[in-house]
């Protein structure tokens, strides 16, 4: 990695650094912005939300960006510690949608309303779940005795493949989040497309390093 690195052209380093603190502004302040039109507590939807906006937007993006070699907070510490540290932010990423999801179930139930009746409703479920799974597969990277006959270069090759899906998965559910009749009844104009550009351009760059991350091994070792 460090052979490529030095031979990349230096703006093309810059504006890798660019994009990824970009990605941790942008997570955090999608997520306090929807903080601020929920006020969570208010209701029992506004838990839904917010703890949405918490899982998907934060600790989702910034598991991913615990890996990136540009700009990760924890870029000096151990692959194992990175590893331990994305797996407990996926946890609270769990955490966090299960709650989000048990609030808007029983705010439907009180209210007499259908159950995933929407898109977003039924990708937000099925995000969650993707998660679930995501989160329990990753534990034979950690204690690599789990996967008996699994290289682990072969197991973290389809995490990150499965992980990649998950990241979009979560970002779509968030943007059909953001086409609901609640965002839309709270926010208008440019500010709705401001909002969608958030989790827009998280994704793009999540990908560009999910991808570029195993393009450069598969160079490395041709």
């Amino acid at each position: 990695m460090a052979k490529l690195s030095e031979s990349e052209p230096r703006i093309y380093s810059f504006g890798k650094v660019a994009c990824g603190i970009l990605t941790h502004v942008l997570c955090v302040v999608f997520t306090v912005f929807i903080t601020v039109l929920a006020k969570p507590g208010t209701s029992l939807f506004s838990w839904h939300p917010f703890l949405m906006t918490l899982a998907f937007s934060l600790c989702m993006t910034e598991a991913v960006l615990l890996f990136s070699p540009h700009c990760s907070p924890i870029q000096k510490l151990s692959h194992k510690t990175k590893g331990r540290v994305h797996w407990i932010l996926q946890c609270l990423c769990a955490s966090c949608a299960t709650l989000g999801l048990a609030s808007i179930f029983y705010n439907k139930h009180l209210n007499g309303k259908p159950h995933f009746a929407s898109w977003h409703g039924l990708v937000g479920l099925g995000t969650l779940c993707v998660v679930g799974v995501q989160s329990l597969a990753a534990l034979p990277l950690l204690y690599h005795s789990l996967a008996k006959g699994w290289s682990l270069a072969k197991l973290k090759r389809y995490h990150a493949a499965s992980g990649l899906v998950t990241y979009l998965l979560g970002s779509v559910s968030l943007l059909l989040g953001i086409c609901s009749v609640w965002f839309t009844g709270a926010v208008g104009g440019y500010t709705w497309y401001l909002a969608a550009l958030c989790p827009t351009l998280s994704t793009l760059v999540i990908m560009s390093q999910v991808s570029n991350t195993y393009m450069a091994k598969k160079r490395l070792v041709s």
